[in-house]
């Protein structure tokens, strides 16, 4: 465990950066700390590692002062991961990751093992190990910055806003991987962020920072989005603070339908008599094309360009009852779409459906608090 006991940096020319912190940062969890610009966020991910000497407090790692260690041995025990990935230029990417096995006086070929292995559980194809950084995409190097802090195998990882340099679709395909890596590692993980979408996603635990570094709430993530400590919070949270707690609630309990699901090759009159307003036309294996009205597809109107688009389908039991909703809002006609690992069609639920679901969360969410208390 991470404990923070009162710390303080204060500069020199008296600006506080952070102010009489306290955390206690649990093992083998993603404790995110998050608040606006200013809020020292950084400073205390540094001071972790003695990148900065706080000014008062101490900060104990397993019970033992931070600096009561040789800070070089400090650092070398804590993975560190930063914006654009901080990488060697003139190093391969096999040699990057190598970087600090070789530091510890690992062997070459033991290293350059080590750094091989590590590519593939990032998501790095082998065949990128003798290419330079500036020969791969932004995600690419943020992969290999994971990879390096992780070469070692340290117990903690300190990790800046690695991610922030990302466009968003990349950041999310990081984010998941880092949370499956975290899943098979177990690591102690302080990782700093601006975005509070993404605090919320990865976080065992949330430190909401106020400008100053003072800390205005530690909490994990569903309890922060239910209970704010404050209005500084709950304005920092955002006004669809509510839309992300529905992240914590889980899609396995909808009530789906396949009435209005019919295949491509189905027969006019099969579509002809539904009663639906809409149909979701699916292709041999089962796999969505769009909706069309029942009317149109018994006339044959039944191609691709013709049909109003399915939106993006969600996976009950694996998705949140938010990814339900979002797809439910950006169809055409109402309607989510939900499919299996594969794709195919399991059948769909309306907004409405969607709506008492969430009702019926909250109330158990409630009945849940009320025993708790």
């Amino acid at each position: 465990m991470i404990r923070m006991d009162a710390v303080t940096k204060r500069y020199p020319d008296g600006t506080v950066a952070v102010d009489r912190l306290s955390l206690e940062i649990p093992d083998r969890s993603i404790t995110v700390l998050v608040g606006p610009s200013g809020c020292g966020k950084t400073t205390t991910l540094r001071m972790i590692n003695r990148m900065v000497e706080p000014s008062e407090g101490r900060i104990l790692l397993d019970g033992e002062d931070v600096r009561s260690r040789p800070v070089t041995a400090l650092r070398r025990s804590m993975g560190y991961v930063i914006q654009n990935a901080g990488l060697f230029q003139h190093r391969t990417i096999v040699d990057n990751i190598a970087t600090v096995p070789r530091m510890l006086g690992w062997g070459k070929q033991k290293a350059r093992a080590r750094a091989r292995e590590l590519m593939e559980r990032v998501g790095l194809d082998a065949s990128l190990a003798r290419r330079y950084p500036y020969q791969l995409s932004g995600g690419q190097q943020q992969r290999v910055g994971v990879a390096r802090a992780l070469a070692a195998d340290p117990p903690v990882l300190l990790m800046d806003e690695p991610f922030s340099a990302v466009d968003p679709v990349v950041r999310k395909g990081l984010q998941d991987e880092l949370l499956r890596i975290q899943e098979e590692l177990a690591k102690t993980i302080v990782f700093v962020t601006h975005d509070i979408d993404e605090a919320v996603k990865l976080g065992t635990k949330v430190a909401v920072l106020r400008t100053g570094g003072r800390l205005a709430q530690f909490a994990p993530p569903a309890e922060l989005l239910s209970d704010p400590a404050d209005a500084f919070v709950e304005d920092f949270l955002g006004a669809d603070r509510g839309i992300r707690r529905l992240s914590f609630f889980p899609s396995a309990g909808l009530e789906l339908t396949t009435g209005p699901v019919v295949r491509a090759d189905a027969t006019a009159e099969r579509m002809a008599a539904s009663d639906a307003p809409y149909l979701l036309v699916t292709d041999a294996q089962g796999r969505p094309l769009g909706w069309g009205r029942p009317g149109d597809l018994a006339a044959g109107d039944i191609r691709p360009g013709h049909l109003l688009p399915y939106g993006r389908p969600f996976v009950p039991g694996t998705d949140s009852l938010r990814a339900a909703l979002d797809c439910a809002v950006l169809s055409p006609t109402g309607w989510a779409v939900a499919v299996d690992a594969d794709g195919r069609v399991k059948g769909v639920v309306s907004q409405q459906a969607i709506g008492e679901a969430i009702r019926a969360a909250h109330a158990a969410d409630r009945t849940d608090a009320g025993v708790a208390g």
